[in-house]
């Protein structure tokens, strides 16, 4: 899903939103908010998988 999303952006939006993200953030905020958004990921795919597990007993 995240690769169909930033297959549509080109690469100059990307490297924008990267230079964006480290003039707003900071170069040493950013592993922090992958981090957490990597974990909040996780989490997510484990409840999208809890329920589907319970709707299919």
């Amino acid at each position: 899903m995240i690769i169909s999303i930033l297959g549509s952006f080109g690469t100059t939006e990307i490297v924008v939103i990267v230079f964006l993200a480290l003039l707003l953030f900071g170069g040493k905020k950013i592993p922090e908010l992958m981090k957490g958004l990597g974990i909040g990921l996780k989490e997510f795919k484990k409840a999208i998988e809890q329920e589907s597990e319970e709707t299919n007993k």
